[in-house]
């Protein structure tokens, strides 16, 4: 359902979105200034298919037959527009890696999450399936921090009938209601492109915050 506020937010062009740099680290992401939307999950999530399905491209994030094994930050510009940016940030999960890895892919990630000033929003995807992991938890401890909001996709929606998915939905929203002021839910499947347009307007909103 549309809302007043929807109708004064000008709709972006996700489809024209185009990669910008991929960052190891926070110093050499790009300048810091405008907005930008962050994509957070586990390996397995389905968040480089939400990313594709979101701006229409097949390959814009790349899916790894590998969970886990891109470990870094990758920027998208929208509309040609250096200061609106999508943010793929680095699964996390599944990865055969040592554990020293993943606690630096860990804390690349927190540095990200609490110091980057042109951060709007946290988009927290999770498998329908299997959601609020430990990993949920401390990504939502993370924007909490920061009171930054975030829209959370469960994602594979598809695999489930329509009345376990509801079921799963409601069941994550009763979890977080601690947080029902900065945090949103919706159900979504990229294979079947159901919820591309509700993401889209929550971003349109956050794209269009400026800075405080």
């Amino acid at each position: 359902m549309s809302t007043p506020h929807d109708s004064l937010v000008a709709r972006l062009n996700y489809p024209t979105a185009s990669f910008v740099i991929s960052a190891p680290t926070l110093a050499l992401c790009p300048d810091d200034t405008g907005a930008e939307v962050a994509f957070a999950g586990r390996s397995n999530a389905g968040k480089s298919s939400a990313i594709n399905a979101l701006t229409q491209q097949n390959a814009l994030a790349r899916t790894s037959r590998t969970p886990g094994r891109t470990q870094l930050i990758n920027f998208f510009r929208v509309m040609n527009d250096d200061a609106r940016r999508l943010v793929d940030l680095p699964g996390y999960g599944y990865a055969k890696v040592p554990e020293s890895v993943k606690l630096e892919w860990q804390k690349h990630l927190a540095e990200y999450l609490r110091n980057r000033f042109s951060l709007r929003g946290l988009v927290l995807l999770m498998d329908v399936r299997h959601p609020l992991t430990e990993f949920d938890q401390m990504m939502l401890s993370y924007a909490d921090q920061r009171e930054m909001p975030v829209h959370i996709l469960l994602t594979k929606s598809d695999k489930l009938k329509k009345g376990p998915a509801n079921a799963a939905l409601q069941k994550v929203r009763s979890s977080l209601k601690e947080w029902e002021d900065l945090v949103s839910v919706q159900l979504f499947s990229s294979l079947k492109r159901d919820g591309v347009d509700t993401l889209s307007k929550k971003l349109d909103q956050w794209l269009h915050t400026p800075p405080e």
